[in-house]
């Protein structure tokens, strides 16, 4: 028995569940499909932002508890994780009941797949069932990209990003494999709450996306505080001994090992399609496996659309929730689309890192005439006030128009800031607004009358 929808959305993300309230208050019957009742409100409240941040947060805080044994931070650190727990579990059950408790909203517990364009069957613990909806949007998500190690898979030992957040035991020692944003944020974290790690990366270059003196400054600053690094490190093998594992690696021509008590694998997230069986559909797919859409977020078929990770761009919630917008407006008649969209982002080592637009290096790169100006937090009163002096602040601007272009903040606080600098460019307004803006004393902000004071354009 096909049971129908007007609306079918496979995925319980940030898009996916917002759009799923929507329809329900357009008065559509509206089926919601997650494959896991772990994953109620997606990836960042489940697996992603809100854990991570948790963490962090709990990390930054042990350092005014002043505990000096590893046994110590090992409590605290099982603490934290119990800490984490309880709010990830208040916020996904807050998420379930948003929807559940519509009338308007069936939710499915299973795998979606597709039969045919229209349809789609659920595989659960409790059977099969299929369901046909008028149209059909997938939220699914991105998943953990897995390398071919010797071992990987035997080793009881690895862990992915979200499994890593479950242990309740501090590693004493970790290994984390990817010099990525997420490698970066966790060698951060588990060096906060005590842990030795060590960084492998394949690449030459530190974060190779900033700019070179951005890179720089957060690398040096990362090793300072006691992060090691191995660049252009091949990982050969894993072996787990009886209380260790061994990360085998070379470097040139040289071979190295190197033992932990645990060993993060960060080498990047794939949109996840795996099981959406989307040739059923006629969907297409980009070269790096997201589903390709027009502007206002539609599939190659009319009546399917992808929001979110799945379309194979920027991995962010909020551009998920943005998605949402785009294909709301598209359902009205209307046009949102994305409309060159300035998508800041921030990496939350100590200090934090905030980026939105250009680079200097892609700036060059397009043939903008531009001015450059540099801060060291050090110059900010604020970054002293919070014993946090040390990063640098980056913006640049097109001489032409006076308009930013972009800004890279490396500094205590710069996930505030850096919405801001958005906030300006997407009105499009000359620099001069931001050089010459009233902000509160003492705050963090106010280094932006600094920082574009010194733009000579």
């Amino acid at each position: 028995m096909v049971k129908r929808y007007d609306a079918v959305i496979i995925g319980f993300g940030k898009g996916g569940k917002t759009l799923a309230g929507y329809l329900a208050g357009q008065g559509r019957q509206v089926a919601m499909i997650e494959k896991s009742s772990a994953m109620y409100g997606g990836t960042c409240i489940n697996v992603g932002c809100i854990p991570t941040k948790s963490l962090v947060d709990s990390a930054q805080r042990i350092q005014l508890r002043a505990l000096d044994s590893f046994e110590e931070k090992a409590i605290f650190y099982k603490e934290a994780v119990a800490r984490k727990r309880t709010l990830v579990g208040m916020l996904r059950g807050k998420n379930y009941h948003m929807l559940a408790d519509n009338k308007a909203i069936t939710i499915y517990r299973g795998i979606g797949s597709f039969v045919n364009d229209h349809e789609v069957q659920v595989v659960s613990e409790d059977g099969k069932e299929l369901l046909y909806g008028e149209q059909i949007f997938i939220n699914t998500g991105s998943e953990a990209v897995v390398p071919s190690i010797a071992g990987i898979e035997e080793s009881h030992r690895v862990y992915l990003s979200e499994d890593i957040m479950e242990l309740d035991t501090l590693p004493r020692e970790l290994i984390i494999i990817g010099g990525g944003y997420i490698g970066l944020e966790f060698a951060s974290m588990y060096h906060m709450f005590g842990s030795k790690v060590t960084v492998l990366q394949n690449m030459p270059n530190f974060i190779p996306r900033e700019d070179r003196d951005i890179s720089n400054a957060v690398h040096e600053e990362m090793a300072r505080q006691g992060i090691e690094f191995v660049f252009s490190a091949g990982i050969d093998r894993i072996q787990d001994q009886e209380k260790k594992t061994l990360v085998h690696y070379r470097v040139g021509n040289r071979e190295y090992q190197k033992s932990a008590d645990a060993v993060l694998v960060a080498t990047g997230r794939r949109p996840n399609t795996r099981d959406l069986q989307l040739q059923a559909a006629g969907i297409d797919t980009l070269p790096n496996g997201g589903i390709k859409t027009d502007a206002q977020r539609r599939t190659t078929v009319p009546h399917i659309w992808a929001m979110g990770d799945v379309v194979g761009g920027l991995q962010f919630t909020y551009v998920s929730l943005d998605d949402f917008r785009i294909v709301r407006a598209a359902l009205a008649g209307g046009s949102y689309e994305d409309q060159g969209r300035n998508i800041p982002y921030s990496v939350f080592i100590e200090p934090s890192l905030s980026r939105v637009g250009l680079t200097e290096r892609e700036a060059l790169e397009q043939h903008y005439e531009i001015a450059v100006a540099t801060l060291p937090a050090a110059a900010i009163p604020k970054a002293h006030v919070l014993q946090q002096p040390v990063g640098i602040l980056k913006a640049i601007v097109d001489k032409k128009t006076e308009k930013i272009l972009g800004a890279a903040l490396f500094c205590e606080e710069s996930y505030e800031m850096i919405n801001i600098i958005k906030l300006a460019m997407d009105a499009g307004l000359p620099y001069t607004v931001l050089r010459d803006q009233i902000f509160t004393h003492p705050t963090m902000s106010e280094a932006l009358n600094d920082l574009f004071g010194r733009i000579q354009a």
